[in-house]
């Protein structure tokens, strides 16, 4: 069997040759219709037809049309140059130059460059590109970036996972949580979960606390990864939103590790606590998605023992204040300052305290923040004496 003759001639898409143009212009000339010369070609009928109108041209004195396969080439060469596509890399210079500043000193993502620039209008929309131009340029070397810089772009993994059975809940099921906490309308649902560094009994880990709204994450480096130590920090974390700390923490979800084992501890009557199936940490997929922030800056293996309160205060900064497309270009830190407001400012009668400087950390009149914060205005800036104070009482 002659398998040449079963093999496809010509494969959908691909252009006329200069040879085809010119067994159409003979066929023409010896009578054949168009239809015959399409299905001679193994081509379209529509292609061969608009390849005939192109190269057609009127000789003796426009009294005769003809098809000439010379004139076919050049009207075909003369459109490609126009087809080519063009990178507006050039005039665009600044904003890329701006979007390579952001994602090297601040650690955003090519979309929350992209969406901070024209929210706040930075640049002419005609001087910009978006998002995924800007992935394209990353692949054709013309930004000063690889896909190696872009950890979420290459960590994708879509393989399914076996779940696994037998493990047992340390609570009340998330099935019991209500609906309206899954729409995010409504502040006040966080999502816990904690990060250790090396596997070792003595470790220290970090509570991660996100908040499902505002996507604001507060973070508090424990002394132990136990449940003992957990339970100490929250207890001491939730005291510094006073009484109203259950107007902040309407409801929180955890998975079912030992760490969260007295966590039904915090519930109050108003706050709820809610366990996710076992296995099942997608459940949880905001705190889970700041998890993989968190590895930026401190990698699996290394020991969190290596990093001050200072340190991870520095790193929740970072993730809180990059912009998020889900949230119109905002930051997490903007949305939860306007939240706070309304519950310790306007609800109280009280006009929101003025945002503490980074400088006043170390003032001793802070030593007793409970006294000093008591009924006021919980700002941004406050959270990270929380995890100093949190760090300092656990040790």
């Amino acid at each position: 069997m002659d398998i040449l003759k079963y093999t496809t001639k010509v494969r959908k898409g691909q252009h006329l040759t200069a040879e085809e143009r010119h067994d159409i212009e003979v066929h023409l000339k010896d009578g054949w219709s168009t239809y015959k010369i399409a299905k001679h070609l193994g081509r379209s009928y529509n292609t061969v037809k608009d390849e005939i109108e192109r190269g057609t041209v009127l000789l003796y004195n426009g009294k005769v049309k003809r098809y000439k396969a010379s004139v076919g080439e050049q009207v075909y060469k003369a459109h490609r140059q126009n087809s080519a596509k063009k990178y507006r890399a050039l005039e665009t210079s600044s904003f890329l130059q701006y979007v390579a500043v952001q994602f090297k000193n601040k650690g955003w993502s090519l979309d929350a460059c992209f969406g901070n620039a024209l929210v706040k209008g930075l640049f002419p929309r005609n001087e910009m590109v978006c998002t995924k131009t800007l992935y394209n340029y990353v692949d054709l070397g013309l930004l000063p970036l690889t896909n190696l810089d872009l950890p979420e772009k290459l960590r994708r993994n879509t393989k399914a996972k076996k779940a696994r059975e037998n493990r047992k809940n340390l609570g009340r099921s998330i099935e019991e949580r209500p609906e309206s906490v899954e729409n995010r309308e409504e502040f006040g649902h966080w999502e816990f979960d904690t990060i250790i560094g090396k596997k070792d009994e003595n470790e220290p880990c970090v509570l991660v606390m996100t908040e499902r709204m505002t996507r604001m994450s507060l973070w508090i480096k424990a002394h132990h990864h136990t449940a003992e130590a957990i339970s100490e920090a929250l207890q001491k974390m939730l005291a510094y939103f006073s009484e109203q700390y259950s107007s902040v923490f309407k409801t929180i979800t955890a998975d079912n590790g030992s760490e969260f084992a007295d966590l039904s501890l915090v519930e109050n009557g108003k706050t709820k606590v809610y366990f996710t199936h076992p296995y099942s940490s997608f459940e949880k997929g905001t705190v889970e998605c700041h998890n993989r922030m968190f590895r930026r800056f401190i990698p699996k293996g290394k020991s969190i023992d290596d990093y001050s309160a200072d340190d991870i205060c520095f790193f929740a900064d970072s993730i809180n204040g990059l912009p998020r497309k889900i949230l119109g270009y905002k930051t997490p830190e903007e949305l939860f300052e306007q939240e706070l407001d309304l519950i310790y400012g306007i609800r109280d009668g009280m006009s929101p305290a003025p945002m503490l400087d980074f400088s006043v950390r170390a003032s001793p009149s802070l030593r007793n923040p409970t006294s000093f914060y008591a009924n006021r205005y919980f700002s941004v800036n406050y959270c990270r004496l929380l995890l100093q104070f949190a760090e300092l009482n656990s040790g």
